[in-house]
């Protein structure tokens, strides 16, 4: 049997770019150990063009057909993409859409399901809709005196509020603001980002996330893994990937009863299968002093960075990654 031609596309240009070609190469050591797969990497750049790590430029056709530019490289036939590319355009569902228009398979989420996921607005209400509790809210679709109103009137409630750009991951745009005179700077920088914005109630809770994989034709979710951050901050880009971040996390969360972790599993699942996601997902929650859970964010494409908590995670479950991608890509394609 022929190798399986796999195009690994990463980057996108978005502010989470780099991020994506360190877990690129998570996906490259794990494939390089199979027999079954012919691996081309691409970086697509923040203007859409596709190239080789050693600059060569291409197109992917609509004929599934890697093209390359100084015509003295052959074209390379497609016969399945892993779009490794955290925010744009990739956990927004754009590349998607394009894999679906010319039928070509591929690893993750569909478009629709990264669509709804990465905005935060149309998230919450798909978890509300399910009956899963989520943090309390309002959104703003504009900058004005009014939006400015509206969120200090939530801080006279609440006491602090996380101000969010809509439609950004990593915690881009992402703001935790406990002083009243600097919400409308906040909120001009949070729709420097995006159209809309959402004001969440600051919840001082310990953060958990969860792994969420088809495997063998089942959903697994894993034990909650934890994020422990230093005292007074939150999870923020900085926390997540600079190399002085003083954020721990723990594969599998301390002190946490059974009944309290299984609670939390059967919500992430209720997630996933309501919201159609597919192949991988990593979905965070808030557990409150009270044990209230509430579901903070689901990432389509999660991390697989050194430190990332998915492929951990994964792996304290029982599960070999590559055994894991084997699985998902020979359900579509025919690997025999």
């Amino acid at each position: 049997m022929p190798k399986i031609n796999l195009l690994l596309l990463c980057g996108g240009g978005s502010a989470e770019h780099d991020i994506s070609l360190m877990s690129a190469r998570f996906f490259e050591s794990s494939l390089a150990t199979s027999d079954k797969f012919s691996v081309l990497k691409l970086v697509l750049d923040a203007h859409g063009h596709y190239h080789t790590e050693d600059g060569k430029l291409c197109d992917l056709t609509n004929r599934r057909e890697i093209r390359f530019e100084d015509n003295n490289t052959p074209a390379w036939s497609v016969d399945y993409v892993i779009p490794c590319i955290h925010g744009f355009p990739g956990e927004t569902g754009d590349i998607q859409s394009y894999f679906n228009l010319i039928q070509l398979p591929y690893f993750g989420c569909e478009s629709e399901a990264s669509s709804n996921c990465f905005n935060k607005i149309t998230a919450k209400m798909w978890f509300s809709a399910l009956g899963v509790p989520n943090t309390p809210y309002i959104f703003l679709h504009q900058l004005d005196d009014d939006a400015i109103k509206q969120t200090e009137a939530e801080f006279d409630q609440w006491g602090s509020v996380f101000i969010k750009a809509a439609s950004q991951g990593s915690s881009v745009g992402c703001y935790k603001v406990d002083d009243k005179t600097s919400i409308a700077k906040v909120l001009h920088d949070a729709f420097s980002y995006a159209p809309y914005v959402v004001v969440e109630q600051t919840i001082r809770a310990r953060e958990l996330e969860v792994a969420v994989y088809e495997y063998q034709g089942e959903v697994v979710a894993t034990l909650p893994g934890e994020i422990i951050c230093d005292s007074n901050t939150f999870y923020s880009f900085d926390e997540k990937y600079a190399k002085n971040s003083k954020a721990r996390t723990d594969v599998v969360a301390n002190n946490l009863s059974a009944e309290l972790s299984q609670q939390i599993r059967d919500y992430a699942i209720k997630a996933f299968k309501g919201m159609k996601l597919r192949h991988l997902s990593r979905i965070d929650f808030f557990l409150t002093q009270e044990n209230q859970i509430l579901l903070n964010e689901i990432n389509t494409f999660p991390g697989l960075t050194p430190i990332s908590m998915f492929p951990k995670m994964l792996q304290h479950h029982g599960h070999d990654f590559t055994e894991y991608l084997i699985d998902v890509i020979g359900r579509q394609v025919d690997l025999s």
